[in-house]
Formats: structure tokens, sequence, C-alpha cells
């Protein structure tokens, strides 16, 4: 690992920074391989409940290095079409990692960065932040992040942004779906620990298989099929030694293990 990106685990929290502060935390090769490696080894991690993704300086993330975007103009498109693959990777990694990931950004978004956001499960933001989907402006497409900037902030939403690369702030950022919340720049390390807070009150394998469930129902139709898996992943669920225990807790009015181990 190196110094352009940083891990640390803490009670249970993983947080993953970005630390390119004098580049606008801008990601190439190598760092997505980083990171890549970083989110599948916490994901992993049973002492791990959540993951914070967040950046140090001025800005969240301003996407893809410019310089690494040339060289890769120059290669062919078997090697373009490797490295958008890895890039690929990175997202779904982020995106389906069992562990709830939060997203908390600072400052300027742009390009891939907004990306990464969308891959987020929560996703908070000081209201000085400001975002863009930059890539037509260059000539290019914001095309491997667009399954999950799609699924955030809707279709709408991108066919107006994707096309004409405006910038837009956290306040729309948040009315299209892209943040969950909004909040003043000197609250915005509050904010991440209340949510973080509320995360430790749930039972880690539940939460897990909430995320799990997300995906195996959106954007389907409610048909015999879904029906039928919803209701064996209740059926599974409830039987197990985490169901047992959280609803056990719930009517002797005590706090669930999970909960309990975690303040020791």
């Amino acid at each position: 690992m190196t110094d352009n990106v940083l891990l640390s685990v803490a009670g249970g929290i993983a947080t993953v920074t970005l630390n390119r502060p004098e580049r606008h935390n801008v990601f190439d090769d190598a760092l997505i391989a980083e990171l890549t490696a970083l989110f599948t080894r916490v994901g992993e991690d049973p002492a791990v409940r959540a993951v914070v993704l967040e950046s140090t300086g001025r800005s969240f993330s301003a996407g893809a290095d410019l310089g690494w975007m040339k060289r890769m103009a120059g290669n062919d498109h078997d090697a373009n079409l490797r490295d958008a693959e890895a890039l690929g990777a990175l997202m779904k990694t982020i995106d389906r990692c069992p562990k709830p990931v939060i997203g908390v950004v600072q400052g300027a978004c742009y390009g891939g960065g907004v990306g990464l956001v969308a891959c987020c499960d929560i996703a908070v933001a000081s209201d000085a932040a400001t975002f863009s989907l930059s890539e037509v402006k260059l000539g290019i497409l914001p095309a491997v992040i667009s399954p999950y900037v799609v699924a955030a902030m809707g279709e709408r939403a991108c066919r107006r942004y994707f096309l004409t690369a405006e910038r837009f702030s956290a306040a729309e950022a948040h009315r299209l779906g892209l943040l969950h919340e909004v909040v003043p720049a000197d609250e915005l390390h509050a904010a991440r620990d209340r949510i973080i807070e509320a995360l430790w009150q749930c039972g880690p394998a539940a939460q897990a298989a909430a995320k799990d469930l997300i995906f195996a129902v959106a954007r389907k139709p409610t048909d015999a099929a879904v029906i039928r898996d919803t209701a064996e992943r209740i059926a599974a669920i409830r039987a197990s030694d985490e169901g047992r225990e959280g609803l056990s807790a719930f009517l002797e009015k005590r706090k669930p293990r999970w909960l309990s181990a975690a303040e020791e």
C-alpha cells in the first residue's frame, strides 16, 4: 500500500482515505488496484462492521488522472479494455462490499469520483461540495460508472448531467438521490459518526443479507420467482443464530449480543 490511499481499522470501522490532496485525489491504474485490494480485504474481515470512504484536502476526488487517461489513449483497444475493466472491478467491489459503506464528501467530486459516491450505500456531503459528470467535456464517456450513477440519480437526471457536464450543488445531488444527507462543513464528521452509531445497532449478518436483498429485487418484476426468493431469505435469517438472538433480545427488553459485544 502506498501513501496515496490509507487504511485504518479501529473499533470495527475501516476507514479508507484517498490521500492525494495536491492532485485533488485523482485516481490512476495503480490507485484503482490498491482500492480494489483494500475493499476486498475489509469486506472479508470479520472484525470490520462498516467501511468509511473519505479523502484528504479540498476535493473528494476529481476522477481520473488526466495524465493516465492521455497515456491510455495512446494504447490499443485491448489495453484500454483491460484498463476499463479494472475500474469496473473496483466499482463492483465497493458496490457489492458485504459491509455497509459510507461515503463522506467534503469537496469537489467530479467524473469517476461521482461513481465512487454512487457505489456507497450511504453518502453524506458538506454543503460546500460540488459535483460534475464531466467526461463529455473531454470527449469521453462516464461509461464504467454509469450503472451505479444511473441507479443513484435516475435516468432522467443522467440525461441532463451526462450530456451537459454541468456542475451541480450538494443540495441538487441530494434532491436527485446521489446523497442521503447534506450538512454544514463543520458538521460532516458528526454526521458520519451518527450514521455509524445507527449501523452499530443492527445485526451485522442481517445488514449483509439486507444489502444482498436489494440487489436481488431492484428493477425486477415482482413475479413468482422473486416472491419465492424473498420468502426463502426471511425464512433462513429468521431461523439463524442472529435472527433468533435479535428477536429474543427485543422481547426480553435487553441488548442483543452483537451490541453488547461492541460496547465491551
